[in-house]
């Protein structure tokens, strides 16, 4: 192919995939020019994308400050996407660093029968769950639910296929001056996974709080609520008002905006990096 035709197609891939991004952020642009209007002006037509009449204030004082409590759900959802982002790194790479550098009989089966639980999808252990964590006592807790989201198949899958590109000479030189299995795991191996607990870290977070399934079916209280449980509380109180309705969508994703504004590269090299070892 020459170089003339390679650029066009460049230019081509380029355009299409511009045009694509368009239409994802085009909802995304809906949703912050209707949180910032009055309710009559929401469905106008032709869209006003840029309001006449501002009323975004207004509209945060009442998403925030009224009815609901919009500050303990948002309270709930970090509490529970913190915590429970922290155990999954601190448990998938122990799990990670036993697959990739220890030795053990079976661990090659263990990891295979590990890997084969990933095709049953999460609906089809609810009633298992459950059970497990009624007899526990942990019901309607955030306990019960982060013990559940604590444990992850996925990010002990790809932290091990990071570690195993992860040379055994610095393992072999830490024993050497005399650290054991955990110091080698604390001292060594964490440092240079770093890529990996960021990328990790970060999906868990994302995942964790746009989690609607668990909390739907483990907690009832509304005290207990995370923000997607919540803004379906929301949405009971002011179903008729769409700018309220959009305010609360834009308050429950601007975390998750910065974080991934502001990380999105650690994401794509550590699924990229991840990927490829081992």
């Amino acid at each position: 192919m020459s170089l003339k035709n390679l650029k066009l197609d460049r230019l081509l891939i380029t355009i299409l995939l511009s045009a694509c991004s368009i239409l994802f952020i085009v909802p995304l642009l809906w949703m912050l020019s209707a949180s910032a209007k009055l309710e009559r002006d929401v469905m106008t037509y032709p869209i006003q994308w840029i309001p006449q009449q501002w009323n975004w204030l207004e509209n945060f004082q009442k998403v925030w400050l009224e009815n609901v409590p919009f500050t303990l759900f948002y309270w709930n959802s970090f509490k529970l996407a913190i915590i429970s982002t922290i155990a999954t790194l601190l448990f998938s790479s122990m799990a990670a660093f036993a697959f990739s550098k220890l030795r053990a009989p079976g661990k090659g089966i263990m990891f295979a029968l590990m890997m084969s639980f990933m095709i049953i999808p999460d609906q089809a252990t609810l009633v298992p769950r459950f059970i497990m964590i009624k007899w526990l006592g942990l019901y309607n807790s955030h306990e019960g639910l982060v013990l559940m989201l604590a444990f992850s198949m996925y990010f002990t899958f790809l932290m091990r296929q990071f570690m195993m590109g992860v040379p055994n000479d610095f393992i072999e030189a830490a024993k050497i001056d005399g650290a054991g299995y955990l110091r080698v795991y604390a001292q060594i191996l964490l440092p240079l996974s770093k890529p990996i607990l960021a990328t990790a870290g970060i999906i868990k977070f994302i995942w964790t709080w746009n989690d609607y399934q668990n909390p739907l079916i483990f907690l009832f209280k509304k005290e207990l609520f995370p923000l997607p449980l919540g803004i379906q509380f929301f949405r009971q109180e002011y179903s008729n008002n769409v700018s309220l309705m959009m305010m609360a969508a834009v308050s429950a994703i601007i975390p998750l905006i910065i974080v991934f504004i502001i990380l999105q590269k650690e994401v794509i090299n550590g699924i990229t990096v991840g990927g490829v070892k081992g």
